[in-house]
């Protein structure tokens, strides 16, 4: 094999006055260069953190529900409602989770003492639902829909979900605290239970109030919560129905639902949600932006196909740096087939012209001109030109002496 030098040496600029002093060059760039380095990585990381604050100003900011909340102090909330029982010695309990509730009302002691109050029960689960209606309490439901009484009160169902609402309505029945508390802003939602439930506040002839005991427990039914909130706690008799509704037991643990933990309707199949079910969506939106990142500077990055360009060397390479260079890829490929072809082919195109063959002239034209030039024979000629790959370094290195030799005595005829 061509034996390459020990270590490449610098290309020499052919001037005719010898190889150019040598000088130290002050290094150019400073900040530009810097910049031009990180640049790309820096715009990377712009579009990163600007598509993270994009996804955080739009991401919907967690919900929490106040309608009815005893801690809540607007119209919705029932805080007046919570210290008016509180000054009448009851104790109310405010939870947001029915893990908190069931820890709140505790083991069984043989009888309901507690009175568990869940408004909108529907933004619970279907487990947590089948959860409370085993607790050991009396439950007063607000603005139960027909998802959650299948759950926490069978016997009733719903009549209408969006029952007329707006003026005061007549209890018109037999429990004594609605009676006592007279008209009141009842409605929204209205309810068919069995004979033995005992319905109130008619609208359109079905009640939105029920109460009904069975296995020993009181379950009340209220259409419309409207008038526990703040805001028409003081009208007409409101007041006195919630207080009258909710004076069975001096403790009160009042469940508002949160709209995070629990989907206001059950999943259309029971199986477990699968792991990109469980994935939130401003995390999409996060893997979305990196996406979008990468292929950006994978498009910035690609190698760009097209014709080459060609343009004026700064130096004249000699043609022993670039044999040499070839040689060196030969070796550290252990292309022989490729070095023993490359050396065929180079004698072959000197050597044609002086025995007057052409470039696509067969291998026994070729064979045969130089036979009659050479001492070696034919067969000798086809091994040297046209055999096989050599097989070790030193074949390849005997190789090309053998063609050195052979173009020395065509030559030399």
């Amino acid at each position: 094999m061509i034996a390459p030098s020990a270590e490449l040496r610098t290309p020499e600029v052919e001037t005719g006055e010898g190889p150019p002093p040598i000088t130290t060059a002050r290094p150019r760039g400073g900040f530009r260069a810097v910049w031009r380095t990180a640049r790309a990585p820096l715009a990377v990381l712009a579009v990163f953190v600007l598509g993270v604050i994009v996804v955080v100003l739009l991401a919907p900011a967690a919900k929490s529900n106040t309608y009815l909340d005893p801690a809540g102090t607007d119209a919705e909330g029932t805080k007046a409602l919570a210290d008016i029982l509180g000054d009448r010695g009851y104790h109310v309990t405010s939870v947001y989770s029915p893990a908190a509730a069931l820890g709140a009302i505790g083991s069984p002691s043989g009888g309901p003492a507690v009175t568990l109050v869940i408004t909108r029960p529907d933004l619970l689960t279907a487990a947590q639902r089948e959860q409370l209606a085993h607790a050991d309490a009396d439950l007063f439901l607000v603005e139960p829909g027909a998802v959650s009484l299948a759950t926490l009160a069978p016997a009733i169902s719903v009549t209408d979900q969006d029952a007329p609402f707006g003026s005061p309505v007549d209890p018109g029945c037999a429990i004594a605290g609605a009676r006592l508390a007279g008209s009141a802003d009842t409605g929204l939602i209205t309810y068919h239970g069995p004979g033995y439930a005992t319905g109130c506040y008619r609208v359109d002839g079905n009640p939105s109030l029920v109460r009904y005991v069975r296995a020993g427990r009181a379950i009340t039914i209220l259409g419309s919560g409207s008038l526990m909130g703040n805001g028409l706690l003081a009208e007409d008799g409101n007041a006195a129905l919630a207080l009258n509704l909710l004076n069975a037991h001096r403790v009160i643990v009042w469940l508002t639902p949160e709209p995070t933990i629990a989907r206001p309707h059950p999943p259309a199949t029971s199986g477990e949600q699968s792991g990109p079910a469980l994935i939130p969506g401003a995390a999409w939106l996060v893997a979305l932006q990196l996406g979008v990142a990468l292929a950006l500077a994978a498009v910035w990055r690609a190698r760009r196909f097209g014709p080459l360009i060609s343009e004026q060397l700064p130096v004249v390479v000699r043609a022993s740096e670039t044999v040499e260079g070839h040689a060196r890829l030969y070796q550290s490929r252990r292309a022989r087939d490729r070095a023993a072809q490359a050396l065929r082919d180079d004698m072959l195109g000197r050597i044609r012209p002086a025995l007057g063959l052409a470039g696509d002239a067969p291998a026994d034209a070729v064979a045969g001109g130089l036979a009659s030039r050479s001492r070696h024979s034919r067969e000798q000629i086809l091994a040297i030109v046209y055999g096989p790959t050599p097989g070790s370094d030193a074949d390849l290195v005997r190789l090309a002496a053998d063609l050195d030799e052979l173009e020395r005595e065509v030559r030399s005829q």
